[in-house]
């Protein structure tokens, strides 16, 4: 075994009621290496030729939640969870910063492997002495913060009852859901602490899909072992004067971002992203940081940035209200693209999200388009139950319960926006596309395409990305992400914490052994990864299939012209699109229509895949 990894992975019967440890050979770890990665492999192998019929809510998919060999060692560690997307249909490396990862490295395990279905609520017990399926029924129901109350008194009472504690802390780490998962909300995110989320992909709704309400981890044990001790410390006290140096982000965080990406680089969703610029001074940086940030330092375990704020509405009708930052996505997504720019309205439906366990950036796509809909006479108060107008924080409040319980045009949203806009077209014989904002149905990140004043490589940054409108792993026309968030994701680092690429390959290879360079990751490794992700995603099904190149597009949105701001009447040029679109398939291999070559496939010991991509190609 390699080092930098614990060795074994928990696997997870929940129809049988019954769990093992498994091991995973060596030359997959090296060629995938861990999360994102990792699991992509996994699903393949064990789904394969199945993938198009595999329903992502049934029982027959495959919830992984994974850590990396970096994780726990290198600054800003994760969880990663993924599976068969029930959003995209294919594979997304959702990962959250949480202790979580680090207790089930230190209780002995690499990641956790659940198949099948529980009869009824459960949740999963981790610790050095294996795995234990546990009766769930008296959390089901419970908001966020309920759930992390009850399990971490129930849990770390236990286990200090059975062998006095060993670690840094007695309380357990875990992954849970809200009402949104245990109701299959197709977007709900898997949650961990009290307000971070593996968003992207909807695995939450795949949890609730399994009846499986939390995965719970303590850990007594040291990291795994890694190859040259010497050159780690070296290495990460490098990591951590990097990161210690970057004052602005640590005093800021992204919580200044709600007034500063609208009015600065007019690329913020407001009122669904009819427009990309503001400039309201009220949802400045400093109104939330001078008024609500309680804790203006607060980090991730093993973490120098302390990018987090700690936030809590002091009085009024949002009084004890408690979330971190809100991050920039949330401040956008539950604010401007709302067209709210109060702060205390903000947080509160930051908190509001994060209890009911949603995924912040795919439900406020969905409520913001509900509110377009209704803007343009598409909906009606009758459809609604009541007015559902840009500005109201209640009436926004109320349509996030109605998504997470299901209820009424809720459970219409809570088949997240894609699939959300084809049945109201349906009831209402209204195309209702051209307001929808996502790309190969995962709704985009709150960073527009239009002014081309972002950080993205703006053009394809989401039309040709494997992971849909994911802005934490954006595609280029180069190699640039195959060796940034394709490896943090696989490596299960954050991408905040990331420094220059010769200390943090350098680290990966004094943790693991591995003969890995930047060159290794953007040529074979990173292609590797993306191909197959890839292929799951043209392989699709059951309900959705996308369609080559046609799919691998911008949201129609994207390419209006923009109403306002200093960049007016910029868009996103289609022309472009088409060039780097084509550019960014000829540098991986693939076909003028995207799909992956043979030869290519061979070259990264895919061969597996050619006969279901052979079909594609005729």
């Amino acid at each position: 075994m390699p080092r930098g990894y614990a060795g074994k992975y928990l696997e997870v019967d929940l129809t049988k009621e019954k769990t093992n440890d498994t091991a995973i050979d060596e030359r997959t770890l090296e060629d995938y290496f861990g999360g994102r990665g990792l699991g992509a492999k996994i699903l393949w192998d064990r789904i394969g030729d199945r993938w198009a019929k595999v329903d992502p809510l049934g029982p027959e998919n495959i919830l992984l939640a994974l850590t990396g060999p970096m994780t726990g060692i290198y600054p800003g560690g994760r969880i990663c969870v993924t599976g068969k997307s029930p959003v995209s249909n294919g594979t997304v490396g959702s990962t959250a910063s949480t202790e979580f990862a680090h207790e089930l490295r230190t209780a002995g395990y690499d990641g956790v492997i659940v198949t099948g279905k529980a009869s009824g609520p459960v949740y999963i017990l981790v610790t050095e002495e294996g795995g234990e399926i546990r009766d769930a029924g008296h959390l089901w129901g419970t908001i966020g913060e309920d759930t992390l109350k009850m399990l971490n008194k129930e849990v770390s009472e236990e286990l200090t009852g059975r062998k006095p504690n060993v670690g840094l802390w007695k309380e357990p780490g875990m992954i849970y859901v809200g009402p949104a998962g245990e109701n299959m909300v197709r977007n709900a995110g898997v949650m961990t602490k009290l307000c971070h989320a593996c968003g992207y992909g909807g695995y939450g709704s795949v949890m609730g899909s399994k009846n499986l309400k939390a995965i719970v981890a303590k850990g007594r044990g040291p990291l795994p072992d890694v190859w040259a001790p010497e050159a780690v410390k070296l290495l990460w006290k490098k990591a951590h004067e990097e990161l210690i140096a970057r004052d602005s982000f640590r005093r800021q965080g992204t919580g200044y971002g709600g007034w500063s990406t609208g009015a600065t680089l007019s690329s913020e969703p407001v009122r669904n992203w009819q427009e990309e610029w503001h400039d309201e001074r009220t949802f400045g940086g400093p109104m939330f940081e001078n008024r609500f940030w309680v804790k203006k330092y607060w980090t991730d375990f093993n973490c120098t940035c302390n990018c987090m704020k700690l936030s809590c509405i002091p009085s009024g009708k949002w009084a004890g209200d408690i979330t971190d930052n809100p991050d920039y996505e949330l401040q956008s997504y539950l604010g401007t693209n709302f067209g709210i720019f109060d702060p205390a309205d903000n947080i509160h439906l930051s908190a509001l999200v994060d209890n009911l366990g949603h995924h912040a950036i795919g439900a406020g796509n969905a409520a913001a388009f509900a509110a377009e809909l209704y803007q343009r006479g598409i909906l009606t108060e009758e459809d609604l139950g009541f007015k559902l107008e840009w500005g109201d924080t209640e009436a926004f409040d109320r349509l996030l319960w109605m998504m997470a319980r299901r209820e009424g045009i809720g459970d219409v949203l809570a088949e997240g926006t894609y699939r959300a806009a084809k049945k109201i077209g349906e009831m209402k014989g209204v195309d209702c596309m051209p307001y929808v904002v996502h790309v190969k149905g995962i709704e985009v990140g709150a960073h527009g395409t239009r002014s081309d004043h972002d950080f993205l490589a703006h053009d394809i940054s989401y039309a040709v990305n494997v992971q849909g409108g994911d802005h934490t792993s954006v595609a280029s026309d180069g190699f640039r992400e195959l060796s940034g968030a394709v490896f943090s994701d696989s490596g299960v680092i954050c991408s905040f914490a990331r420094t220059p690429q010769n200390i943090i390959f350098g680290l990966a290879k004094a943790i693991t052994g591995y003969p890995i360079t930047i060159d290794s990751w953007r040529r074979v490794t990173g292609p590797r990864i993306v191909t197959l992700q890839k292929a799951l995603l043209l392989l699709g099904g059951p309900d959705v299939t996308w369609t080559p190149i046609e799919d691998d597009d911008n949201p129609p949105r994207f390419y209006e012209p923009l109403p306002s701001g200093p960049w007016k009447g910029r868009t996103t040029d289609r022309e472009l699109v088409e060039r780097k679109r084509l550019t960014y398939f000829e540098t991986l291999g693939w076909d003028e229509r995207g799909i992956p070559k043979a030869e290519t496939l061979q070259r990264l010991g895919l061969e597996d895949l050619e006969p279901s991509m052979k079909g594609l190609r005729v």
